[in-house]
């Protein structure tokens, strides 16, 4: 019964003990004089390129277009 109160008062001391908690890799968020990669904009329709509908090319030459190379 005494090993067990001992134990008992030692838990919160041995918690105390505990190690740090580990840093983070990068600068610490909570710095307002971190530095950071400047913002850029980009647009989200600047490479549009329009698609609309053409007429139906000859089967042949869409064949032929997209055929293996012959083996020489």
């Amino acid at each position: 019964m005494p090993i067990a109160f001992v134990l008992l008062l030692l838990a919160p001391i041995a918690a105390c003990s505990m190690a740090p908690a580990q840093k983070s890799a990068g600068p610490d968020p909570a710095d307002p004089a971190a530095r950071v990669p400047p913002a850029a904009y980009r647009s989200t329709v600047g490479p549009y390129v329009s698609q609309r509908p053409v007429e139906p090319g000859s089967w042949q030459q869409q064949n032929e277009r997209v055929a293996p190379a012959p083996r020489q």
